[in-house]
Protein backbone atom coordinates (compact mmCIF):
# COMPACT_ATOMS: atom_id res chain seq x y z
CA UNK A 1 0.00 0.00 0.00
CA UNK A 2 1.30 3.44 -0.89
CA UNK A 3 1.70 5.95 1.90
CA UNK A 4 0.13 9.33 1.19
CA UNK A 5 1.22 12.38 3.09
CA UNK A 6 -1.15 14.86 1.42
CA UNK A 7 -0.41 17.99 -0.55
CA UNK A 8 2.79 19.71 0.54
CA UNK A 9 2.10 22.57 2.93
CA UNK A 10 -1.61 21.79 3.27
CA UNK A 11 -3.36 20.77 6.45
CA UNK A 12 -4.60 17.16 6.44
CA UNK A 13 -8.11 16.93 5.02
CA UNK A 14 -10.75 15.65 7.42
CA UNK A 15 -14.22 14.42 6.56
CA UNK A 16 -15.56 17.47 8.41
CA UNK A 17 -13.46 19.89 6.34
CA UNK A 18 -14.40 18.10 3.11
CA UNK A 19 -18.07 18.16 4.13
CA UNK A 20 -17.94 21.91 4.76
CA UNK A 21 -16.17 22.54 1.45
CA UNK A 22 -18.74 20.52 -0.49
CA UNK A 23 -21.59 22.27 1.34
CA UNK A 24 -20.10 25.70 0.60
CA UNK A 25 -19.94 24.78 -3.10
CA UNK A 26 -23.45 23.30 -3.32
CA UNK A 27 -25.03 26.06 -1.18
CA UNK A 28 -24.19 28.75 -3.73
CA UNK A 29 -26.75 27.26 -6.14
CA UNK A 30 -30.55 27.62 -5.84
CA UNK A 31 -31.06 23.97 -6.75
CA UNK A 32 -28.99 22.75 -3.79
CA UNK A 33 -28.37 19.06 -3.31
CA UNK A 34 -29.88 16.46 -5.61
CA UNK A 35 -32.67 14.37 -4.08
CA UNK A 36 -31.46 11.16 -2.36
CA UNK A 37 -32.60 8.77 -5.12
CA UNK A 38 -30.75 10.80 -7.75
CA UNK A 39 -27.64 10.75 -5.55
CA UNK A 40 -28.06 6.96 -5.29
CA UNK A 41 -27.98 6.84 -9.09
CA UNK A 42 -24.88 9.06 -9.10
CA UNK A 43 -23.16 6.75 -6.57
CA UNK A 44 -23.91 3.78 -8.84
CA UNK A 45 -22.55 5.66 -11.85
CA UNK A 46 -19.31 6.54 -10.05
CA UNK A 47 -18.80 2.96 -8.82
CA UNK A 48 -19.20 1.83 -12.44
CA UNK A 49 -16.55 4.30 -13.55
CA UNK A 50 -14.21 3.02 -10.84
CA UNK A 51 -14.81 -0.54 -12.05
CA UNK A 52 -14.01 0.49 -15.63
CA UNK A 53 -10.68 2.07 -14.62
CA UNK A 54 -9.69 -0.95 -12.53
CA UNK A 55 -10.59 -3.26 -15.42
CA UNK A 56 -8.46 -1.16 -17.78
CA UNK A 57 -5.55 -1.17 -15.34
CA UNK A 58 -5.73 -4.93 -15.02
CA UNK A 59 -5.81 -6.19 -18.57
CA UNK A 60 -9.07 -5.14 -20.23
CA UNK A 61 -8.29 -3.19 -23.37
CA UNK A 62 -10.11 0.16 -23.52
CA UNK A 63 -12.48 0.72 -26.44
CA UNK A 64 -10.98 2.69 -29.37
CA UNK A 65 -10.67 6.32 -28.28
CA UNK A 66 -11.41 5.50 -24.63
CA UNK A 67 -8.92 6.58 -21.97
CA UNK A 68 -7.63 4.10 -19.39
CA UNK A 69 -8.96 6.49 -16.76
CA UNK A 70 -7.78 8.06 -13.53
CA UNK A 71 -8.58 5.93 -10.48
CA UNK A 72 -7.71 8.73 -8.04
CA UNK A 73 -10.19 11.11 -9.71
CA UNK A 74 -12.91 8.47 -9.94
CA UNK A 75 -12.55 7.66 -6.24
CA UNK A 76 -12.66 11.38 -5.46
CA UNK A 77 -15.83 11.70 -7.58
CA UNK A 78 -17.38 8.92 -5.48
CA UNK A 79 -16.30 10.66 -2.27
CA UNK A 80 -17.86 13.93 -3.48
CA UNK A 81 -21.23 12.24 -4.07
CA UNK A 82 -20.97 10.44 -0.71
CA UNK A 83 -20.32 13.78 1.01
CA UNK A 84 -23.29 15.31 -0.81
CA UNK A 85 -25.55 12.47 0.33
CA UNK A 86 -24.28 12.72 3.92
CA UNK A 87 -24.72 16.51 3.96
CA UNK A 88 -28.21 16.36 2.46
CA UNK A 89 -29.18 13.71 5.03
CA UNK A 90 -27.61 15.56 7.97
CA UNK A 91 -25.08 12.78 8.63
CA UNK A 92 -21.54 13.08 10.00
CA UNK A 93 -19.14 10.87 8.00
CA UNK A 94 -16.37 11.37 10.55
CA UNK A 95 -18.57 9.83 13.25
CA UNK A 96 -19.83 7.17 10.84
CA UNK A 97 -16.28 6.24 9.85
CA UNK A 98 -15.23 5.91 13.50
CA UNK A 99 -18.25 3.70 14.21
CA UNK A 100 -17.50 1.54 11.15
CA UNK A 101 -13.81 1.13 12.11
CA UNK A 102 -14.74 0.15 15.68
CA UNK A 103 -17.07 -2.48 14.19
CA UNK A 104 -14.51 -4.01 11.81
CA UNK A 105 -11.60 -3.73 14.25
CA UNK A 106 -13.62 -5.71 16.79
CA UNK A 107 -15.31 -8.16 14.45
CA UNK A 108 -12.29 -8.84 12.24
CA UNK A 109 -9.45 -8.57 14.79
CA UNK A 110 -8.60 -12.27 14.46
CA UNK A 111 -10.01 -12.94 11.00
CA UNK A 112 -6.70 -12.85 9.09
CA UNK A 113 -3.09 -13.76 9.76
CA UNK A 114 -1.28 -10.82 11.34
CA UNK A 115 2.07 -9.64 10.04
CA UNK A 116 5.10 -9.90 12.27
CA UNK A 117 5.74 -6.53 14.04
CA UNK A 118 8.79 -5.73 11.84
CA UNK A 119 6.66 -6.18 8.70
CA UNK A 120 3.81 -3.92 9.77
CA UNK A 121 3.57 -0.82 7.54
CA UNK A 122 3.98 2.60 9.11
CA UNK A 123 1.19 5.16 8.93
CA UNK A 124 3.05 8.26 10.06
CA UNK A 125 4.13 10.69 7.40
Amino acid sequence: MTEFSGIAGADPLTFEAASRRVDAFISQFEEGYFPPLLMQARLTEEVGEIARVIAHQNGKTPKPGEEVGDLEMELADLLFVMLCLANESGLNLERGFERMMAKVEGRDADRWTRRAPAEAPTTDG
